[in-house]
C-alpha cells in the first residue's frame, strides 16, 4: 500500500466495509477540478486522498474536468492541473470531461421533463432568489412551474437551439418548494450561455448546472465513493435526488471531509484569480502564491507536499492548519537531499591584508554538515572575500561574537581572521574591512592553540559567482485571510519578497539547473528559479529558512 494518506480514517472505513460486506468488488475515485485557475495547496490534500486510495485498496482513480461554464473555462487550467497531478506524484487511470457527457445530460434532463420533474422557467436569476425564501421561510413556486410536459419539452427543445437570449429562460427541477432544505426548493438545471466550449466548440448554448451534471457523471463513469469537501454536505441529499430521478444505473455514495486551511493563506480560486488580474503577483506561479504551480516554482519537493497531507489527515471538523507545519516536512525533505553551499545574500568586502596578492588555494569542504557520506568539494580562497553584512558590526552588542574590530573569528573550513581596519564611504557607510589571518589555523590541521566563539561563511571575491536571492515572508498578514469580514487586500504584505543582489561559491553552483535545490550556509534552502533564471545570471528563490521553533504534535 501507498503511504499517502493510509493512517485509519472515516472514509477509509467506509470503504474496508464496503468491500468486506461485498457492496463493491473494487472501489473507483476521481479528482474533478473545474478549468477555471490553477489549483492550490488545498486542492493536493484531496488530490492525495483519492489517489492514494485508489492506489492502496487496488482501485482506479479518474481524472475528470467538470467544464461545465465556458466562460470561466480555458484549456491553459486543463494543461496546469494535469501537469500539478503528474508533478504531486499520481496518475490517472482515465482522463475524461464532463463536456463529454452533454448529451446524456441532455437526455436525463428530458427523462426529468417528461416525468413531471422539471420545467422551464423564466424568471430572471434575481426573481428566482427572491422567490426561493429563506432558512425560514418557505419558498413560493414560479408562476411557470405548472407548464405541460409538452409545453416544456418545446421550449426547451428550443432553448438547446439558440431561440432564447442569455438569461431569458432557464430550466429548473420541480422538488419542493416548502423544503427545510433550501437545496430543494426547484434548483436550476440548465441555464443559456451563447459561449464558446473548449472542448465542444459552439456545438452547445445551453449548460447543465454543476449541482445536476456531478451526480450525473459520477454515475456514468461508476464512481463508489465521491468525495467532496464539507461545503457540499448540504447538497449530498439533492445528489442522490438527481441520481435516482435520472434513473442512473450506478449509485455512487458521496463522503465529505474537511476542506485544507493553512494559516496566512488564500485557499480561494477566486481570490487567487484577482492577485493574478490586479498584478499584486506575477502569475499564477509566482513564488508567494500558494497554487502547486507557485510552490513547485519556490522549490518545495513533491514528497513535502504529500507528508504533509498525510500529517494532517482526514477529518469531518473544519480546522486551519499552521502553515510553519508544512515547512517542516519541507526542511525534512530537503535536509538530506539539498546539497550545502556557501552563498553570502548582503556582501560585505573583506580583505586578508597578509594573504599573498596572486596566490588561490583550494580548500576542502563538506558537502552535507550532517552526513558524511555526501563528501566533499573543493571551494577557492584567496585574499579578497566577501562575508555577510550582518557578520560585522562595527560596534558590537553584548554577545555578539562575529568580526568587530580586534576580535577574532574562523572562516569556515578556512583561517582565523581577525579585523584590523575598517573602510567607509562618504556617507560613514561600511563598505570594506581588512584583516589579518593565521596559516597555522587552517581547517584541518588540529591547531589547538586557541579557540574563537564563531564561525562565519564567506565567498571568494575573484571566483564568486554572482546571483540575486529573492526572499520570501507570507503573502497575507491575517492568520485568517478567509474572513468574509474584511477585504483579503487589504491584509497583503508589502514585505512579501525583497530581492537581494549577492554572490555565490563556484563549485556547487557552476552547473545548476532550474529548480536545482541548495542549502546555503545558515540563510536557508533555496531553489533556482524556473521564469528569471538565466545562463548569465541565476535566480535563487529562498524556499524555507533553516530554522523554526516550530514542532508538529505527536
Amino acid at each position: 500500500m501507498s503511504n499517502e494518506m493510509n493512517s485509519s480514517n472515516f472514509i477509509r472505513n467506509i470503504i474496508i466495509n464496503d468491500l468486506e460486506t461485498g457492496k463493491h468488488d473494487s472501489i473507483i475515485t476521481r479528482f474533478p477540478p473545474e478549468p477555471n485557475g490553477y489549483l492550490h495547496i488545498g486542492h493536493a490534500k484531496s488530490i492525495c486522498l483519492n489517489f492514494g486510495l485508489a492506489e492502496d485498496f487496488n482501485g482506479r482513480v479518474n481524472l475528470r474536468f467538470d467544464d461545465t461554464n465556458p466562460l470561466k473555462e480555458d484549456v491553459e487550467y486543463v494543461n496546469s492541473i494535469k501537469e500539478d497531478v503528474k508533478w504531486l506524484g499520481f496518475n490517472w487511470n482515465n482522463l475524461y470531461f464532463a463536456s463529454d457527457y452533454f448529451d446524456e445530460m441532455y437526455n436525463r434532463a428530458i427523462l426529468l421533463i417528461k416525468k413531471g420533474k422539471a420545467y422551464v422557467c423564466d424568471l430572471n436569476q434575481d426573481q428566482i432568489r427572491e422567490y426561493r425564501g429563506t432558512l425560514t421561510e418557505p419558498g413560493v413556486e414560479s408562476p411557470y412551474r405548472n407548464r405541460s410536459i409538452e409545453e416544456n419539452l418545446e421550449l426547451f427543445e428550443k432553448m438547446k437551439n439558440g431561440e432564447f437570449e442569455d438569461g431569458e429562460k432557464v430550466l429548473r427541477a420541480k422538488i419542493d418548494m416548502s423544503s427545510p432544505n433550501i437545496n430543494f426548493r426547484d434548483p436550476i438545471i440548465y441555464r443559456i450561455s451563447h459561449s464558446t466550449h473548449h472542448n465542444t466548440g459552439d456545438k452547445w448554448c445551453i449548460y447543465p448546472m454543476y449541482a445536476f451534471a456531478h451526480p450525473i457523471e459520477d454515475a456514468i463513469e461508476g464512481i463508489t465513493h465521491s468525495i467532496c469537501t464539507l461545503e457540499f454536505e448540504d447538497q449530498r441529499s439533492l445528489y442522490d435526488w438527481f441520481v435516482r430521478e435520472c434513473e442512473m444505473e450506478n449509485v455512487p455514495r458521496q463522503i465529505e471531509f474537511a476542506r485544507l486551511n493553512l494559516t496566512n493563506t488564500v485557499m480561494s480560486k477566486r481570490k487567487l484569480k484577482q492577485l493574478v488580474d490586479e498584478g499584486v503577483v506575477d502569475g499564477w506561479d509566482d513564488p508567494r502564491m500558494p497554487t502547486i504551480s507557485g510552490v513547485r516554482r519556490r522549490g518545495y519537493t513533491s514528497e513535502s507536499i504529500r507528508n504533509f497531507c498525510r500529517e494532517i489527515g482526514v477529518s469531518k471538523a473544519d480546522s486551519t492548519v499552521d502553515s510553519q507545519l508544512l515547512d517542516y516536512f519541507l526542511r525534512e525533505d530537503l535536509q538530506p537531499k539539498a546539497p550545502l553551499a556557501m552563498g553570502v545574500l548582503r556582501p560585505l568586502k573583506l580583505v586578508i591584508t597578509n594573504y599573498p596578492e596572486d596566490k588561490v588555494e583550494m580548500l576542502e569542504i563538506e558537502n552535507n554538515a550532517k552526513d558524511e557520506s555526501k563528501g566533499t568539494r573543493l571551494v577557492p580562497f584567496s585574499r579578497e572575500l566577501y562575508i555577510e553584512q550582518d557578520d560585522f558590526m562595527e560596534e558590537p552588542v553584548k554577545k555578539y561574537f562575529r568580526l568587530f574590530p580586534g576580535n577574532e573569528v574562523r572562516l569556515k573550513g578556512a583561517y582565523f581572521v581577525k579585523c584590523n581596519d575598517v573602510i567607509k564611504d562618504e556617507n560613514g557607510n561600511v563598505v570594506e574591512i581588512h584583516c589579518t589571518y593565521d596559516p597555522e589555523t587552517k581547517s584541518g590541521s588540529g591547531f589547538t592553540g586557541r579557540k574563537v566563539k564563531s564561525t562565519i561563511h564567506w565567498v571568494d571575491a575573484k571566483n564568486a559567482v554572482a546571483c540575486e536571492f529573492r526572499l520570501f515572508e507570507p503573502l497575507i498578514l491575517d492568520d485568517d485571510p478567509e474572513n468574509e469580514g474584511k477585504h483579503f487586500l487589504e491584509q497583503i504584505n508589502p514585505k512579501s519578497i525583497e530581492v537581494l543582489q549577492g554572490f555565490s561559491e563556484p563549485t556547487q553552483i557552476k552547473d545548476a539547473k532550474v529548480l536545482d535545490k541548495f542549502q546555503f550556509v545558515r540563510n536557508g534552502f533555496f531553489s533556482v528559479d524556473s521564469k528569471y533564471s538565466t545562463k548569465d545570471k541565476l535566480v535563487f528563490n529562498r524556499v524555507v529558512p533553516l530554522k523554526s521553533s516550530f514542532k508538529p504534535q505527536k
